[in-house]
């Protein structure tokens, strides 16, 4: 018996249809039941700016344009820098006495959904603030029966 039979998604397999991917998903996210070890760096907010409209904060501070990379791949969103160089102690403003200010590398990922769209990205004030939007296809939309 393995642990995905032990699975409390399996209990609602069979009243759904076509939910597998999202089961296996959060399977992947729980592990055995239990929340993974996640980093807590970067925070992140992630706020509905309208009623289809979504935006994904995440506090960069230290970090610039050419040190981060937003990458949208197979319905994973991720953050992460491209390359941090921990030899900056000295620059054209002084030496660094305390560097309280992390710039470690980092990835966060975030999982999108199917009709979720990336709309772009802004690093402004040490805020990333990447837009998305719900775009709900013809199909999906309610839609009255005529009855004959």
């Amino acid at each position: 018996m393995t642990s995905k039979d032990l699975s409390i998604f399996n209990t609602l397999r069979p009243f759904s249809i076509g939910f597998d991917d999202m089961f296996d998903q959060f399977e992947n996210m729980l592990g055995n039941g239990s929340l993974t070890m996640q980093s807590n760096y970067p925070p992140y907010n992630i706020r509905k700016t309208g009623s289809d409209k979504y935006a994904i904060e995440v506090a960069l501070a230290g970090f610039n344009k050419k040190d981060v990379e937003v990458e949208f791949e197979d319905k994973i969103l991720t953050v992460k820098t491209r390359q941090v160089n921990k030899s900056d102690d000295k620059n054209d403003d002084g030496e660094i006495i305390h560097k309280g200010i992390s710039q470690r590398q980092f990835a966060r990922s975030f999982t999108i959904a199917d009709d979720v769209k990336v709309n772009g990205a802004e690093l402004k004030d040490g805020l990333l603030t990447i837009s998305c939007e719900r775009v709900v296809p013809e199909h999906k939309k309610k839609k009255i029966i005529e009855i004959k």
